[in-house]
């Protein structure tokens, strides 16, 4: 499941691009357009951090689409959430690759007017592709991550992740370890590809024309490519661990309308039972009031507002 307490560098980390890399059409021969850039820049222990753009690119998956948001819709396996705003709907969706992301990965920048710009069908086979491709050619155990740019849950700002990985660890288990005081560690898995992929895109930007970068000083995370837990899907959480599968006002209206299906399946009290006097003096607070739980209630639909999505409390409603 990883490499326990292997991802701590025993001095430093050098981050830089590899400068030469134009543009890449269909058909290209990625690893040979990186090993012409890399000359003799390449050291044994080095990952390779490639923006996925280029991947795709050069697996053709740039597809003519007059309209992005079908295009979006095609690629959609599960809606996890949507955001009307001035410019549009802004749709969290997991794709056909497993990862929860906008848009569904689907990118329209930076490619000819009219197309549209698919993730690779299997990072992670891009990744052993490329990563076996530049091993036989350099002799160099070498890593390969695909990247690619993500918002996240939380937080403001988006950051590079890790959607493919060969001859690489994606996580570091330092469960069963224990910390500099001496306590043991029962939680704590680090998401180290995504560490990389967030430390190189800091040098790669988003425009200055830079799709690759060489991490240097993690060797000991670089291993076999055929590794059974070191491809990048092993990232990704399943649907039974996952607690935010949904948005929040999607997970409000979720429980608005089982609440409703619940309230109209519930039997009405006659008339007489209502009226009828209780046989013994009931005790607590809405007992003794009279006042009604606020449980009982009625709630109001979940609403969008400028300030986002507006929940009703209870209480507030009128009878």
């Amino acid at each position: 499941m990883g490499v326990s307490g292997a991802a701590r560098p025993d001095s430093r980390l050098e981050v830089f691009v590899l400068p030469g890399i134009g543009e890449i059409r269909a058909g290209d021969d990625l690893a040979a357009i990186i090993l012409a850039a890399t000359g003799t820049l390449l050291a044994d222990g080095d990952i390779l951090a490639v923006t996925s753009k280029i991947v795709s690119k050069a697996e053709g998956r740039q597809v003519a689409a007059t309209d992005r948001e079908q295009a979006i819709t095609d690629e959609t396996v599960r809606v996890v959430a949507t955001r009307a705003h001035p410019g549009g709907v802004t749709r969290i969706v997991e794709n056909r690759q497993g990862l929860v992301m906008a848009a569904a990965g689907v990118d329209a920048s930076n490619v000819t007017e009219g197309t549209v710009l698919l993730l690779p069908v299997d990072p992670d086979a891009s990744a052993r592709a490329l990563c076996t491709a530049v091993r036989e050619a350099t002799g160099l155990r070498v890593g390969v991550l695909i990247t690619d740019t993500v918002g996240r849950p939380w937080r403001d700002g988006q950051t590079d992740i890790a959607i493919g990985a060969a001859g690489v660890a994606v996580l570091d288990d330092l469960r069963g370890t224990t910390d500099a005081h001496g306590r043991r560690l029962d939680v704590t898995v680090a998401a180290v590809a995504d560490e990389i992929a967030g430390a190189a895109d800091l040098i790669k930007g988003k425009t200055s024309g830079n799709p690759v970068a060489v991490v240097r000083g993690l060797a000991q995370l670089v291993g076999p490519i055929d590794a059974g837990d070191r491809g990048a899907r092993r990232l990704l959480r399943d649907s039974a661990n996952d607690m935010f599968r949904v948005g929040s006002a999607e997970a409000y209206a979720e429980g608005y309308a089982a609440g409703l299906e619940a309230a109209a399946t519930r039997e009405i009290p006659s008339a007489e039972s209502r009226q009828s006097p209780p046989s013994e003096l009931p005790t607590g607070h809405f007992a003794a009031t009279r006042e009604t739980p606020a449980s009982d209630l009625p709630v109001a639909a979940p609403s969008d507002s400028a300030d986002g999505p507006e929940v009703a409390t209870r209480g507030t409603a009128s009878r």
